[in-house]
């Protein structure tokens, strides 16, 4: 797949202890964009921060660790993202999906990758 140019990046942010069925929730989520054919979904796990209830969440010492945050992001064309929002709706996200503009200016995968 090519991908360069004007292109769309979703972002979903999630608590790392989020599920869906059983599994993390950021799991469901790349699961799905895969089967959608997207061009890829990495998730960053967070080592901080704090969202709507203003409870900071952090990993340093003496602080719990739980409900740390999570960002799914997914860079495709304009057309794939927005088709691919719906398959999100049924997953009763509690947290932040953000849709920018961005430029792509190099995707290329690795010779042989998925054979």
């Amino acid at each position: 797949m090519r991908l360069s140019g004007r292109a769309l990046c979703l972002t979903i942010f999630v608590d790392d202890s989020d599920t869906w069925h059983h599994r993390p929730l950021f799991t469901e989520i790349v699961h799905r964009a895969h089967q959608a054919g997207l061009a890829g979904a990495t998730v960053f796990r967070g080592v901080e921060g704090f969202g709507s209830g203003s409870i900071v969440h952090t990993t340093r010492l003496l602080s719990l660790a739980d409900d740390l945050p999570a960002a799914i992001v997914i860079v495709d064309e304009e057309e794939r993202i927005r088709s691919f929002i719906p398959e999100l709706a049924d997953l009763s996200i509690e947290g932040l999906v953000t849709v920018h503009e961005v430029e792509v200016v190099h995707y290329r995968g690795r010779e042989g990758a998925g054979t």
